[in-house]
């Protein structure tokens, strides 16, 4: 078992070592901040202090105030490379392991520290890309927090070779968005005709109205009815990934137009999707503000379903921290699936590894496991223009980055975009291309 020296233990730097050794690397650990009890330990330790406590056979790693303070505040973080790798907040001993204090970029990277502090937000309230230092380096797509975490672990086994670790296994998580179950069906009188009148006078779409017209009286699908095709696609790789759908249940308005809840068709198309996969509450647009509306609709899933609701991805990505997680817990949900960027991808907190959440506000680490996602489909389409195969080459660069790491690959689709239609022709391919890559990699561990 590896014994690590500390001088002090804080909730921070406990959470820290936590989720660097359990979680990541994996590994049997013990926190001291006895020095006898240290000097004393037979097997494998690890230092990490202001100055070196066991002599040179013990890897030193030399720390900075981050993981020790309380208060939260602007900070220096100095970013530079090391072996091709980004870095921050550098030490200067020459007998650190590391010329950087890895514990405490990982948690400024987990804990979203920069998003306490003052910073802009876009036009829905959110923290932007351009804010995070990962986005001003150019290290977003890089999985640092890992990366750190395989430095580590490298640093022990060049003093204790004969240290075993586990082999990460690489996982795959596709998920689903249910914004809109339905572009026709079940809209109700009044949408229904305002829908048509938008296609035939405002937009010149007449075969969108005859469209429309074949689909509500059954001699077409619907177009944005991709279940089947998507639970298809998935059963051919049932062992090597997790589908999980975010079914959007809010009431109606500007930016949540889902199908109503109360509609037998929609339910029983939830509940025949929950046969299958998992499914999670897909959080309106205003929820992640307004505890009873998150509370209202996770019951409305919890009753359609007869089950706990315990998953959340916000709608929008739309959510403050630390409040809109405060909001998920008072609800029976501990799984949220909204850390990541609707404008860029990449690894918004860092990693692609499922961590609990650190609250810096209360300081301490609270009963919500988030899981980071990598890509949206929107993200690479409509934000960023990208043709199909452009796509598909920023997804297996994306998917290779977590495999070097052996973390879990989560991305986003949306059932609608998956119709071949409105802007997304071709898109099908990319999802397909997507599930194949992603599972071909988690049997080449």
């Amino acid at each position: 078992m590896l014994l690590i020296y500390v001088p002090k233990l804080t909730n921070r730097l406990g959470y820290t070592i936590n989720v660097v050794m359990r979680d990541i690397l994996q590994t049997d650990f013990a926190i001291t901040t006895d020095v006898g009890t240290f000097e004393r330990h037979k097997g494998p330790r690890l230092c990490y202090a202001p100055h070196p406590v066991g002599g040179s056979a013990v890897p030193f790693f030399q720390s900075t105030r981050l993981t020790f303070d309380t208060t939260i505040e602007e900070q220096d973080c100095h970013y530079f490379l090391y072996d091709g790798i980004p870095a921050l907040f550098p030490v200067y001993s020459n007998e650190a392991a590391l010329p950087f204090d890895p514990f405490a970029a990982i948690f400024f990277m987990l804990s979203r520290y920069e998003e306490y502090l003052p910073h802009r937000k876009d036009e829905h309230g959110r923290f932007m890309p351009t804010e995070s230092i990962a986005h001003r380096h150019g290290f977003l797509q890089i999985a640092v927090v890992d990366r750190w975490a395989l430095m580590i672990r490298d640093a022990i086994l060049r003093h204790y070779p004969d240290a075993t670790f586990p082999t990460r296994v690489f996982n795959f998580e596709q998920t689903i968005d249910i914004d809109a179950a339905y572009s026709y069906l079940h809209k109700g009188f009044f949408r229904s005709f305002m829908g048509a009148l938008r296609d035939g006078i405002h937009r010149h779409n007449p075969a969108g109205v005859r469209r429309r017209l074949r689909v509500i009286m059954g001699k077409e699908p619907d177009p944005f009815d991709t279940f089947d095709y998507i639970i298809e696609k998935s059963q051919q790789y049932k062992k090597r990934n997790t589908l999980i759908f975010f079914a959007l249940l809010g009431d109606y308005g500007k930016y949540d137009k889902p199908a109503s809840y109360l509609n037998n068709d929609f339910r029983q198309l939830l509940q025949h999707i929950g046969d299958y996969s998992k499914i999670g509450i897909h959080g309106s647009y205003y929820s992640a503000g307004d505890p009873l509306c998150i509370e209202k609709e996770t019951q409305r899933l919890a009753d359609i379903l007869h089950r706990p609701i315990v998953r959340n991805r916000y709608h929008f990505l739309r959510f403050d921290l630390p409040h809109a997680y405060h909001n998920l817990l008072r609800v029976g949900i501990h799984h949220d699936y909204s850390m990541g960027y609707a404008e860029v991808p990449g690894f918004r907190c860092g990693t692609c590894t499922t961590v609990p959440f650190f609250d810096l506000g209360s300081d301490q680490e609270i009963d919500l496991k988030i899981h980071p996602f990598a890509v949206m489909d929107t993200t690479l389409n409509t934000h960023l223009g990208l043709s199909p195969d452009e796509a598909k080459a920023q997804l297996h660069a994306l998917v290779d980055e977590v495999h070097t790491v052996g973390g879990t690959f989560c991305c986003i689709f949306h059932n609608q975009n998956l119709c071949e239609a409105y802007g997304w022709k071709g898109w099908r391919s990319v999802y397909e291309d997507t599930i194949k890559y992603a599972a071909e990699k988690s049997v080449t561990q």
